[in-house]
């Protein structure tokens, strides 16, 4: 499961980053120079706290602003100011240029990357299984230890699975560990290094790194600037958000919560996930299994994107239905003509969704919980005050559902039973993009055939998304809880499914 949801000092200096430039953003008048004081506020003195010296943490911290105002990295090769280029993010449309995922590579700490080692508490025992069952002869025995010959090792980890004491181990990069993309492999100096070729941004390397040396770029900065401009922008909040920033902030105190951060209205992505549910169900009725022999679910991208990527021969099979975020922005566009909307959810992905061309229009910022704790830091906004309203009825239970793995298949076959009462529906689901790759073996070889599949790229699904907050199990319960507070129970009880077909246009 990694760090998701154990506070660390990673999460600390992640908030006090994203914290010091909404703050920026906030007080903007025109000059960036305070971008050079930050780096000292978040790194004060002159003792180093948590790496070798506190020149390098202050560094580090310059990368971690830079890629929170959607600024490119830098090594530590080019010496500049940490505003240098700043000013031309400033405006509301600067999109951050890609890569998202970034390695900051002087914070990296060069992990092993698939290394058997014999630790030192081994026993020298008389019997050494370990030397035995070696098909290299890579295990040598010396003054009391057995030891690795590095250079003949196969890493086929017989030894380990023989050793009594279980001192023999093998490490690994957590960043490659958690990569379902495999897109990780290690640069001229031995750090991490992406293949952006390979990578869907699910940004699970930047969750489980536990040196924080994975970053994605954000859009606080220029979110802040629309909201301060005379846009009204209105906040689409995902279905994960349940219970992401701690028992203060309940769902009734949401509203009020982004009103104070200067947002115009909060809209529930469960309402577009329900009318995603409608189009899924829809579809899979009239193409399976006449057109296509298995449908699997669009509102991922991370698994939508390795789906077409890597099993291109059936890249139809993956539902055309526009996601929950897509729906609901071109929903409040169409009520709201000539607003802003910013998607407020758990993904990383979700930023590169909106970067495509096609769909910038409906969204123009993506900010994860974590990004907006900052910018409930920033703005000092203190949950116990806030005033409470009643939590809007117009999304489905099964519609808040979709944030937890099995929510979506779960919120499509209640549709499709009551569609299709006498048809029986198979349903396979997977989490995280290893076994997302296997359930798409299965369907590619014919087992799945007429079988709704979901995919999710994160642990848990979205609430286990790299922008999450809260342990896994918590935020499903909470979830949970949520849900009971809907009016209706179903996606087909939706009260915007007159409109669905103007929003498929």
């Amino acid at each position: 499961m990694g760090m998701r949801g154990i506070h660390t000092s990673i999460n600390d200096i992640r908030k006090q980053v994203f914290a010091e430039v909404a703050k920026l953003s906030y007080e903007y008048n025109g000059s960036l120079a305070d971008m050079e004081n930050i780096p000292y506020r978040i790194i004060p003195g002159e003792v180093s706290t948590y790496r070798e010296s506190v020149f390098l943490e202050r560094a580090i911290v310059k990368e971690r602003m830079r890629l929170a105002m959607g600024l490119p990295l830098r090594t530590a090769a080019e010496h500049a100011p940490v505003s240098q280029g700043a000013d031309e993010c400033v405006y509301p449309e600067k999109y951050y240029q890609p890569p998202l995922i970034n390695i900051i590579k002087f914070a990296c700490h060069k992990c092993p990357d698939n290394k058997v080692v014999i630790t030192d508490q081994c026993q020298g025992c008389l019997a050494q299984p370990c030397r035995h069952v070696c098909p290299k002869d890579a295990i040598e025995y010396d003054r009391g230890q057995c030891h690795i010959d590095q250079s003949k090792c196969i890493k086929c980890g017989k030894c380990m699975s023989v050793c009594q004491y279980g001192v023999i181990m093998r490490l690994e990069r957590p960043c490659a560990v958690a990569c379902g993309m495999k897109a990780i492999r290690s640069d001229e100096y031995g750090r991490a290094d992406i293949d952006q070729e390979k990578c869907v941004s699910c940004g699970m390397c930047l969750a489980n790194c536990p040196f924080g040396a994975i970053a994605d770029k954000a859009q606080i900065f220029q979110c802040i600037q629309a909201i301060r401009s005379d846009t009204p922008v209105y906040a689409a909040i995902a279905p994960a958000i349940a219970g992401q920033f701690g028992q203060q902030l309940t769902p009734e105190k949401m509203r009020a919560a982004f009103k104070a951060l200067g947002f115009a209205e909060v809209v529930e992505v469960a309402i577009g996930a329900d009318l995603c549910t409608l189009q899924e169900a829809e579809d899979f009725i009239k193409e399976v299994p006449e057109k296509l022999p298995f449908m699997g679910t669009s509102c991922c991208p991370a698994w939508s994107v390795m789906a077409k990527r890597e099993f291109p021969q059936h890249a139809e099979c993956i539902s055309m239905a526009l996601t929950p975020m897509v729906l609901t922005g071109r929903l409040i566009k169409k009520e709201h003509p000539g607003c802003k909307v910013a998607f407020i959810g758990p993904c990383a992905a979700k930023k590169l969704e909106v970067s495509r061309r096609t769909i910038r229009s409906n969204v123009d910022f993506v900010l994860t919980f974590e990004e907006v704790m900052g910018m409930f830091e920033a703005k000092g906004v203190d949950f116990a005050a806030l005033e409470a309203s009643p939590v809007p009825s117009n999304a489905s239970a099964d519609g808040r559902g979709f944030s937890v793995s099995g929510g979506v298949a779960d919120a499509v076959v209640n549709c499709l039973k009551q569609i299709a009462p006498d048809r029986e529906i198979h349903v396979e689901r997977a989490e995280g993009l290893n076994d997302c790759r296997k359930m798409l073996m299965r369907a590619k070889a014919g087992k799945l055939n007429g079988y709704l599949l979901e995919g999710m790229a994160c642990p848990g699904g979205c609430i286990g998304g790299a922008g999450t907050v809260q342990l896994i199990p918590k935020a499903a319960q909470e979830v949970a809880q949520v849900k009971k507070k809907s009016a209706h129970a179903h996606a087909y009880e939706s009260s915007y499914q007159s409109i669905l077909p103007q929003l498929e246009e």
